[in-house]
């Protein structure tokens, strides 16, 4: 059994905040994979279903974003899950718009969801890191993670999710490339193998030079 986390803050308004990314992700599974209704549970939201062989519980805390490891530690015990059973869905403002990487352990680089789950079960738990991009200076990164996506995200956005959907039974299943690759598929996806190549210009008609010789010139000329 495996506890998938999605990091956001609960309620309308935050919605589609670039901050809710994790809650975006954990919708998307849930959705896509025919998992149980959500409900109240661990001061969050959760559900739980099957991925390929797997049994994972998706969880969205709704203790807000600087206490979410509230909410991970109370079903991280009830479950008798580790730490290693754990994967966290978060923005990551150091990668760019709809890259996406994993990661086993190490620092919460600031984030404060991460801090806070840090606090309640420790550091080696894995991540999936969301790439939103930067907002290019510190003082401007608050407003930024709780400001909406903008239209011009959307594209890249659902191609983001889509393809954590398709690569999801990967991921359950302890293969981090192949879950990678069902992103990198959706979000850059690879040329068609069948593209045509783009046919050669036709080469320009030149004109026959006219005739201009007389009937009684061209009678002379064969007798030459």
């Amino acid at each position: 059994m495996q506890l998938w986390v999605g990091l956001g803050n609960p309620g309308g308004k935050y919605a589609g905040n670039r901050h809710n990314i994790g809650f975006m992700a954990m919708d998307r599974v849930a959705d896509n994979h025919g998992f149980a209704p959500w409900r109240s549970k661990f001061q969050g939201q959760v559900t739980e279903g099957r991925l390929g062989a797997d049994k994972v519980i998706l969880l969205k805390p709704e203790t807000f974003m600087n206490l979410s490891g509230q909410s991970v530690g109370e079903a991280m015990r009830f479950y008798k899950l580790t730490p290693a059973d754990v994967i966290v869905f978060h923005d990551e403002l150091d990668l760019a718009p709809g890259k996406c990487r994993l990661k086993q352990g190490g620092g919460h680089a600031g984030h404060n969801g991460l801090r806070s789950i840090h606090q309640h079960i420790g550091e080696a738990y894995g991540r999936v890191r969301l790439g939103i991009g930067h907002p290019g200076h510190k003082d401007r990164v608050a407003g930024y993670v709780l400001s909406d996506f903008a239209k011009a995200d959307q594209d890249w956005l659902d191609d983001l999710l889509r393809g954590i959907s398709d690569g999801a039974a990967a991921l359950a299943d302890g293969d981090g490339s192949k879950f990678l690759n069902a992103v990198a598929q959706r979000v850059a996806p690879p040329r068609s193998s069948n593209s045509q190549p783009k046919a050669d210009k036709p080469a320009p008609v030149v004109p026959e030079p006219q005739d201009t010789r007389s009937p009684m010139e061209k009678l002379l000329d064969k007798f030459r």
